[in-house]
């Protein structure tokens, strides 16, 4: 086999691998809530409990980027399948608050996965489409959507245990498939004499700091607004679990798919272009989703009107897509920062990074319950998120923007250049 059709074939395989691992990861989005109410969690409880494969998923992707870069992204991504199948079937049977955040640590091996694929299939690829590569391979973040329209249905069907022992079977298929597809090249391999001590000195480089705040917002607020945005539909607009899970798909499926657009783009405008439009357009989405729903009393003419103001659940959807539109640009955008900048060892630097987005993901939702709970406005989720978005537009102001402009062939040099 010609090495063209093996890069597609790992191509297809690594993305099919990391969509299934995706949409095991974000498990609890779904059956978090029938668990919510069985257990009697409050929101902060609930937060933690969504929250806890994605602690771990994110602490081990610098471990796992390291070794994808030293034994080859194939064996690692193979083991890491497999070693989730035990823990996401016996999820089914927890009973207890402590056994879901016990067992949903060992589930979350899953999400590590983004740090083993990532590297794996760029080495497949020339560096002018390397973007694009990686692009494809993120829309595995579909996952979050798959999982909003399977689980619901085994939920409403069978109850939510139903679902794991379903996983697991998937999760094993998937490996298997995987192996029988994908393929080896020890040419893609970091030199044996490499130490990892060596690998890991770009935490010193404090531009690997500011590729790991973009991703914070662009994937952790994804991974997090994925997990919540289903009881939130519940909650705030009393729709039932399926109507909610495909409504909140409304956000987590562009969110996905269309990250391989972001990465053709940033081929082609430059990663600093396309990132700095993503924070402007998520700046303003924020804006207008965190205004809360309120009344308010004025005197005219003919004595006191009451106004109501606040988003339908029609705004709400639609400015919900356009945020996962920005976040899938903005996904594959840092990444496309990664591979100009550290081609060298993009596994060790896509692990660094995608563990802070993966811890955003995780410090998140437990944000999000805490305020929650602290203010009783369900829109407090989305405030925190504007803030936060508001740092990376700073920090991108003063580090980039002064010195290039936004748009044009000088942008993409700069962007070229880190």
């Amino acid at each position: 086999m010609d090495k063209n059709r093996q890069a597609l074939s790992v191509l297809i395989v690594s993305t099919l691998a990391f969509t299934m691992c995706f949409m095991i990861w974000m498990m609890f989005g779904v059956i978090g809530i029938p668990i919510k109410k069985q257990l009697g969690l409050n929101a902060t409880e609930f937060g933690l409990l969504t929250a806890m494969p994605v602690l771990t998923g994110s602490l081990v992707r610098v471990p796992l980027g390291i070794w994808t870069d030293r034994y080859g992204g194939r064996i690692v991504m193979a083991i890491l399948m497999a070693s989730t199948v035990p823990a996401i079937f016996l999820m089914a049977y927890a009973s207890e608050y402590w056994h879901f955040l016990v067992i949903g640590l060992f589930v979350g091996l899953a999400g590590g996965s983004f740090s083993v694929g990532t590297p794996y299939v760029a080495r497949w690829y020339p560096k002018n489409r390397q973007g694009f590569a990686m692009g494809v391979y993120g829309a595995g973040n579909s996952g979050a959507a798959v999982n909003k329209f399977i689980a619901p249905a085994l939920v409403v069907a069978f109850g939510w245990t139903m679902v794991p022992q379903v996983y697991a079977a998937i999760m094993l298929g998937t490996v298997i498939i995987f192996w029988l597809f994908s393929h080896s090249d020890p040419t893609h391999r970091v030199p044996s004499n490499v130490k990892f001590t060596d690998q890991l000195k770009a935490l010193k480089d404090p531009k690997v700091l500011k590729y790991c705040q973009y991703y914070s917002i662009v994937f952790g607020g994804y991974v997090a607004l994925s997990l919540w945005m289903v009881q939130y539909y519940v909650g705030e607009y009393g729709l039932d679990i399926r109507a909610a899970a495909l409504l909140a798909a409304c956000f987590s499926l562009p969110g996905g798919v269309l990250r391989a657009i972001g990465g053709w783009l940033s081929d082609k405008y430059g990663a600093h272009s396309v990132t700095w439009w993503v924070m402007w357009v998520s700046w303003i989405c924020l804006f207008l989703l965190s205004y809360p729903q309120f009344d308010f009393t004025v005197t005219t003419l003919n004595g006191l009107r009451t106004f109501h103001i606040g988003l339908n659940v029609h705004a709400f959807t639609a400015l919900m897509f356009v945020l996962g539109i920005a976040f899938a640009f903005g996904k594959a955008s840092v990444f496309k920062y990664i591979s100009d900048d550290y081609s060298g060892n993009i596994g060790t630097i896509s692990g660094i990074v995608g563990l802070a987005g993966g811890l955003g993901g995780f410090v998140l939702p437990i944000l999000f319950g805490a305020l929650l709970d602290y203010t009783g406005i369900r829109s407090s989720a989305f405030m925190l998120m504007y803030g936060v978005v508001w740092v990376s537009l700073i920090w991108m102001y003063w580090t980039e923007v002064r010195r290039t402009e936004v748009m044009g062939p000088q942008a993409t040099a700069f962007s070229l250049k880190g």
